[in-house]
This record gives structure tokens, sequence and C-alpha cells, in this order.
């Protein structure tokens, strides 16, 4: 019996957990809460709209305005949420708008009962309470159509709605949306066992999921009338520009002179941060009257600091760090403990172990991050694109030193977020300023704040050690993962996880992936803790989350188990993806996604030129309970100088139900190029306690010029939707790294994968 830790996320939607009012909403927001900038307010609520719930609103002209909890990055999940209801609802796509949340609890995830965005879970998570209140309302709006055309109660399961049409073919009346609304008729209410009970579309009902339809903030984005966090103006708006120490962490500020910053036209001040959240150490922020003359401000100032307890800290000093830690028999706790992978380990034929490792990553979104505060007597107005609204309100109010309820975040759309934006550090200098001078003030960072400043993904060390039977069947393997813990850092302790072994909470975003569909009868997975790394390297979310890690050492041992036992690493996968026990279901549609790469790719059906080489890895993604299904076939050619070139990349991705086809693919494109970069490029290094690389001169991404080709299948079975944003970030990695030793026999263990390391693994 698996003895795997519960899953953090449940696998239905508790609809008990919001109450959906179908009825005349006298307002659109509650008071106290504003529209996001940019955005049509036209569209929102008026007095006389019809809010069949707090998603969407139907005004008098019959415009639907759907309003999404989710923050939108560049993935159109504003859309998606329209569409879902759009649905279900039956309106015309023309009349769908949509509008962004602000942090009222009332628009809180209803299954995690919090406003964050992240793990791509929104589609997935939200899709059966954004389809029940869209029924919810064509049922409310079929009831008042058939009382305002004077039709009996029983008439209405005659009435057909399309295209924000009410109709009756057989009487020809018909009513549209708008008239319905004006006719103030629609008063239906629904509790949540009403709810629950709604009979919703099955797939082949379906007119509008399934369909490419616009996305509905292509306009706005493209004309340069949607708002960013960037964007924001307000009256008497002042500027603040930080100065942040040499080191990542932990320093503090010993003194500031700024006689000199005095001399730039427009400063205000210079204010040392008094971060009680523990968000930031050792932070300046000079205010000024313009950008500019904030930036000159900043230069300007000279300020002491003292480096404190990790200004000696590298990179190399983690990685030493974690490799003690890994090597003590007590440390860490257990996130699976199935057989005694021990004892499989002695009577195994043959055992095979490797390290891997993977460096910090930085996520450097387009738009710098930025944060405006003003305050209106005692309520905060925070305006940002943010992930986490639940959070990130309640540090805004701890840098504040109010309560949280007076703080009113408002939503902006979000120029790249890829888990950055989960974090609120921006918002502290913003709100401190603020307080300081009496104004408003925008901080906004330079890319040398951010990328030295980042929330990164960790640094990590993992040791992993296989046993196979004489057969070459593997009955044992024991996977140890160290990095610092990005969750628990947020200090919420719903998000950590009880261990196997009850020695306490861990943080299975940091295992995730670990826990493979693999049939494995003899299985540890060990979660430790790299203090080190978790105080000099605050961590965060970065798009695939965990198993960016996990993966690229599973993966990669798989193939280096099918090499050591002479076994094709495509077949042994399939060998292992048998769906027993506790693996039943999952198996088979990881093992479906692998075999549609391989069939796309051509894998294994032709001879390859000298140098180049194929290699698979197949992944489930996420979390366990939320799992998507993804598999790669990446092909490369390897050079004698050990320098590689990524030729092809095939991925098959299971969404079960598709919502918007070419924004999955879009995704999943995205993803994969993420995945490369990360695999082939990106590295980020700690020195003296500070990260060394500023800007894009140093931490290099993927370039146009690296691009490969893409080809991506989309299996789309009517299963729950799954999500897409992330998953293939999660299977190139290792994908690659099989496909260099198919390629030249050089096999890497370390990301960013470097010719120097292919070249000294040729040479092995």
């Amino acid at each position: 019996m698996n003895e795997h830790v519960k899953p953090l996320m449940p696998e239905t939607t508790d609809l008990s957990r919001r109450s959906f009012l179908v009825g005349t909403a006298a307002t659109g927001l509650v008071l106290g809460y504003a529209g996001v900038p940019g955005i049509d307010s036209a569209a929102a609520a008026a007095p006389a709209s019809f809010e069949p719930s707090v998603w969407y609103s139907i005004s008098p002209d019959g415009l639907v305005t759907v309003t999404c909890g989710k923050a939108d990055m560049g993935q159109h999940i504003a859309s998606t949420m329209a569409q879902i209801v759009c649905e279900e609802l039956g309106a015309k796509w023309s009349d769908m708008r949509v509008n962004l949340a602000s942090n009222d609890p009332k628009f809180n995830d209803p299954v995690l009962g919090a406003q964050i965005t992240g793990g791509s879970w929104s589609t997935m998570m939200n899709f059966e309470a954004m389809s029940r209140a869209g029924a919810a309302g064509r049922i409310a709006l079929t009831e008042a159509a058939a009382a305002a055309m004077g039709l009996p109660p029983y008439f209405k399961d005659e009435l057909v709605v399309r295209d924000s049409v009410v109709s009756h073919p057989k009487s020809k009346k018909q009513m549209s949306f708008a008239e319905i609304v004006k006719s103030g008729k629609a008063t239906k209410t629904f509790t949540p066992d009403e709810l629950k009970a709604i009979k919703l579309k099955t797939p082949d009902q379906y007119t509008m999921i399934g369909v490419s339809v616009p996305q509905l903030d292509i306009p706005s984005k493209t004309n340069g009338t949607a708002k960013y966090g960037i964007d924001v103006m307000l009256p008497g708006m002042a500027y603040g520009k930080v100065v942040t120490p040499p080191v990542r962490f932990g320093a503090t500020v010993k003194s500031v002179d700024d006689s000199d910053a005095k001399k730039v036209l427009g400063f205000m001040k210079a204010v040392i941060l008094d971060d009680k959240t523990g968000t930031t150490s050792g932070w300046v922020v000079a205010v000024a009257n313009t950008y500019a003359n904030a930036r000159k401000a900043a230069d300007a100032l000279k300020i002491a600091y003292d480096g404190g307890p990790n200004a000696k800290l590298s990179s190399q000093s983690l990685l030493d760090e974690a490799k003690r830690l890994q090597g003590l028999e007590d440390s860490g706790q257990f996130f699976v403990k199935d057989g005694d992978p021990n004892a499989a380990f002695g009577s195994a034929a043959k055992v095979v172990e490797a390290e891997y490792t993977t460096s910090i990553n930085i996520h450097a979104p387009l738009e710098p991050m930025n944060a405006t505060a003003e305050f209106k007597g005692d309520i905060l107005h925070i305006y940002s694109g943010n992930q986490f609204a639940t959070r990130s309100g309640a540090i805004a109010a701890g840098a504040a030193g109010i309560d949280p309820k007076f703080v009113v975040m408002h939503q902006h759309w979000l120029g790249g977020g890829f888990g950055r934006r989960l974090d609120a550090d921006m918002m502290i200098p913003a709100v401190q300023a603020a307080k300081a001078v009496g104004k408003p003030v925008k901080v906004i960072y330079s890319r040398e704040n951010d990328m030295t400043m980042d929330f990164s993904r960790p640094l990590t060390y993992q040791k992993v050690k296989a046993g196979v039977d004489g057969d070459g069947k593997l009955v044992a393997l024991s996977h140890d993962v160290v990095s610092a813990w990005p969750t628990a850092r947020w200090g919420i302790p719903d998000f950590l996880t009880p261990s196997v072994d009850k020695k306490g909470p861990l943080d299975s975003f940091t295992v995730n992936g670990a826990d493979f569909f693999y049939t494995v009868p003899n299985h540890y997975v060990r979660a430790i803790k790299n203090e080190l790394a978790h105080n000099a390297t605050p961590s965060g979310q970065l798009r695939s989350v965990a198993p960016g890690w996990t993966f690229w050492a599973v993966e990669s041992m798989i193939d280096e188990i099918a090499a050591a036992t002479g076994k094709d690493p495509a077949q042994f996968r399939i060998s292992l993806l048998d769906g027993a026990g506790k693996n039943d279901g999952g198996a088979q549609r990881l093992r479906n996604t692998l075999l549609a790469a391989m069939g796309l790719s051509g894998y294994g059906t032709r001879p390859l030129p000298k140098g180049e080489g194929m290699g698979v890895a197949c992944v489930s993604s996420q979390e366990r309970a939320t799992a998507s299904w993804t598999a790669c076939v990446a092909h490369v050619a390897v050079a004698p100088s050990g320098a590689v070139t990524v030729k092809k990349l095939t991925v098959a991705t299971d969404v079960g139900t598709q919502v918007h086809p070419d924004n999955i693919r879009a995704q999943v494109e995205g993803a994969a190029l993420w995945g490369l970069s990360l695999a082939m490029y990106e590295k980020a290094t700690l020195k003296d306690g500070g990260i060394e690389q500023t800007n894009f001169d140093t931490y290099r991404p993927l370039r146009m010029s690296q691009m490969p080709e893409v080809a991506v299948a989309v299996i789309a079975n009517g299963e729950k939707a799954t999500g897409v944003g992330e998953p293939a970030v999660t299977v190139v990695a290792p994908a690659i790294g099989n496909a260099i030793f198919n390629a030249s026999g050089a096999r890497v263990r370390a990301l960013p994968i470097t010719a120097e390391a292919v070249k000294a693994s040729m040479k092995a």
C-alpha cells in the first residue's frame, strides 16, 4: 500500500465554500473595491444589472461582464473564464466582457479559498464552478423570460437559449438577455445544494468549449488601453526608486547620507524600510517627484551596510551544505515511504546511483516589478498586478501596520508573472514611502533590482539510487531532494503537507513529481530543507515549480537504468506504466502521451546521422491530485566540442477538456521553450551573499536564434480539464539530457547543460 502524503488540493470542487446568489444586483462591486482601470467601466454592473453570481453580471444592454479572480499574465485566463461561463449561459461571444477582481474575499478561489494564480490550477479548479454559475444564470433567465412572455411555468423546458436570446419555438416568442434584464423578472436564487444538482452540458453538447474564439483581452492589449501596474497614474503621485544591498538577504542599513540626494531636483525623502514582515532586509527607497529624479536621488545616496550572517555565502557553500545534509540519515522528512528500498538494494542484481543538480534561476518578467500605494483615510489602496492577492494584501497591511481588512488591492494586467508576482516585496517600499511622504507613491524596480532580489528558483541537489533484479525490472528507488523550501517561506500552514514519517510538515512543492506514476514496489522520497539556502536565497515558485528539478532527476535516472540494463528507454517507461494499484488511470494516460509523442516525432523509426540522437521523457507535471500528462521527444545534435543544438521538440499533452485549442497550443509551445531555456542557458550564481547576475548580459535566457522546431500533439478526451501553462516546462530538460546521451554517450546531470560538461562526459 502506497503511503503518499495527502494531496494539497481536493479532487472535486466543494461548492459549499461559496454561495451563488442569483437575483437583481444593487451594485457592481462591494463598496470600497474598485474595477481595473483600462477595462470598459460601462461594462461593469450598473444598478439595474442582473448578477447571477459574484462571477459575472448582465447589464441592461445585454453585455455579460465576467469578473476573473485569477491573475492574467498573458495566458488569457480571464477570457477562458468568460468562455466557460458563456458555454452554459448561452450568451453570444461578442456580448462577453472581462473584468479583474479586487481582493474582496467574495472573489476567493472556489477550491483554494484564497486568491492565488499558480500551479496551472486555474482552469482545472474553476471549470465546474464557472460552469455552474453560467448554468444558474441561464435557468434564471429562462424562467424570467417565461414569466415575461406570459408562458405557463411548465413551458420553460421548451425554451431555447442561444446567442443571448431566449426563444420559444412553438409560439415564436423570444426575448433577448437585455430585454429580460430590463424586465426585472430575473429574481431566482440558488442554494449550494441546488447548484450542485444542476445538470451541466456533456462534452458532445458544447458549442463554445473547444472553439478558438477571439481572446477578449487582445484588443485592449494591442491598442494600448489595457492598463498594467506600471501604467498607474494618480493625482499628486510621487515616485520611489529602491536601493538594495549587495547581500540578497540579511543585511541591515547602518547609515544613510542623503546630502547629495538633496541636490537632486524634486527629491523628497530617503526612507529606510522597516519591514516587520521579513520580506525585505537592508532596503532604502528614494522618493522624488518623477521617476527619473528618484533614480538620480537613489544613485546619490551613500549607504553603509552590515552584510549580516549570509554575507560570505556562495553557490558552492549552499551546494556543500546540501550534500552534507543528504548524508545524514536523520535529516529531512519522508514524502513517500513504500516498501523497503534498502533491503531491496541488498538483493538487487544491479544498483545505479547518480547525483543531479539544478542552479538558481531568475523569473525576469518583462514588466518590471512595480506597485503604487495610496492612503485614503484609514484605507490603503494598492495598485499592482499580483498572483496572490490574499497573501499580498496581508503583507501590504503588515508593512503599513494596519489590519488587512483596510487594504484594497486594485488588480491589473500582468506583464509576465511566472510565479514572481506571487510575492509582494514591491508593495513594501511603496507603502512605507507613501506613509512617509503623505502622497501616493509608485515604486518601479530596475532590472538590476529585480534580478538581484528575485525570489528565485532555488539551487537543488538530489541523490537517486535505483536497484534492478536479474530480469532488469526496477524493484527499488530512493530519492533525496535537498533545497530551500519556497512554500514554507510563505508561513501558511495549510500549504504545507504532513510527512509520512510524522516528523512534521514538509514543503511538498519541493518534491512533487518524485511521487511518480511508475510502478516501483520499494520507493522512498525524502524532502530535506537546506536551511542555509532557505535563509540566504529566499526562494519562490518559478514556472514548473518543483517538477522542474524532480523530473530532471527522475527521468534522467529512468534513462540511466534503461541504459544499464540494455533496454530501449521508451519501452522501459511503457513497462513501468502498467497502472497497477494506486497508479491506475494516471499511468495509462501518461503512457498514451508518450506513445503520441513518439509517433509524432518518428522516434525509433529511422536511423539518425552521427552525432544526433532522440531522447524521451514523460511526466505527470504537477501534484498527483492535479496531474497534467505530458511527454516529450527531443532531437539534438552534439558536436565534438560538446556544443548541443536542439533541433526539434515534440510535446504531447493530455488536457482532458480543451477550452481554447489555439491557446492550449500557444501555452504548450511557450512552456516547452521556457523549459529549453532553463535546461540549456539560464544560471544565476551566489557570491559573497549576493546574486552576481544583474541583467540579461550576464543572465542569458534562450534567444530567438536558438529556437528549435516545436511540434505539439494535444489529446482532448473529455476528461476533467488539466493545466497547460507549466507542464511542458517539466519534461523538456530530461528529454534533452537523454537525447544528448543517445547522440554522444555523454551523461550530464547538472542544469543548465553546458558544452564543457558534455565534452567532459564524452571523454570520461
